[in-house]
């Protein structure tokens, strides 16, 4: 039977308040539109804010509230966080209960710090280039055993370059993967499909503002067998996941 996971949900409070993305993410319609879509598990991720330590607190705390439901990532701020990227990792993973690390090109660059601590910790890394995809392929290359998921596969502002690019590298190199939220080229995603096939793409909704069965749809119309769908819809990313160091070992994601 497939598990199916969403690898990208938003969930929590931000203080920002200038969107949705900076002030608040609910999940009951969300939680709603996922179980009627057939979606068992969900990766949650703090919303923009000013103090991200927070922000992974009150994931855990949703987290805690249903394990068998969510599953938690922490994100980190590159610049603002630079000193304490490994503090903050260590404390997410052993006392919060984290299993990966979000990071956002809107906040700064993705860096070594962010890429070491995901290395120590075994844990996947989504990152949203916003487009920004120049110099992507040096986390193949500095950090091979570091698998970094690229968010809207590359864009969300339909950046078509951007989008065959991260195609590119994801079809080159074996640790570099992309979700496919929000992505409305089809034809870049059938692309994707066929240059890197199933195994280096994960379904993502962008939810709670994304219908996550309508994302979902996107996968089902690419018509793959039943074994890459079980590939894109769950199992490379419990697979990513489950990789993760948790006090020195790897352990499965329950």
């Amino acid at each position: 039977m497939t598990v199916i996971v969403d690898f990208h949900v938003h969930a929590g409070q931000g203080d920002g308040m200038t969107g949705p993305w900076d002030t608040t993410a609910p999940l009951t319609d969300y939680a709603r539109r996922a179980t009627e879509a057939g979606i068992a598990r969900s990766v949650l991720l703090p919303v923009f804010q000013s103090d991200y330590a927070q922000g992974n607190r009150e994931v855990a705390a949703l987290v805690r509230a249903d394990p068998r439901r969510w599953i938690g990532f922490a994100m980190v701020h590159p610049e603002r966080d630079r000193a304490r990227v490994h503090r903050m990792i260590e404390d997410a993973v052993l006392r919060l209960g984290l299993r990966g690390i979000k990071v956002h090109r809107h906040d700064a660059r993705i860096h070594r710090q962010v890429c070491d601590a995901a290395q120590r910790w075994r844990l996947p890394v989504l990152y949203d280039p916003g487009g920004d995809t120049g110099a992507l392929s040096l986390l193949a290359q500095t950090h091979p055993d570091v698998a970094f998921v690229f968010a809207h596969l590359g864009s969300f502002a339909d950046d078509w370059a951007a989008q065959r690019q991260v195609i590119d590298l994801i079809s080159r190199y074996p640790n570099l993967f992309a979700d496919t939220a929000g992505v409305r080229r089809f034809d870049l995603l059938e692309e994707a499909f066929r240059r890197a096939g199933p195994g280096k793409l994960l379904f993502g909704s962008d939810g709670p503002w994304l219908h996550p069965g309508l994302e979902l749809a996107k996968i089902r119309a690419l018509r793959p067998s039943a074994e890459a769908f079980a590939c894109m819809a769950g199992g490379n990313a419990l697979r990513l996941i489950g990789r993760a160091r948790v006090g020195g070992q790897g352990a499965a994601v329950r």
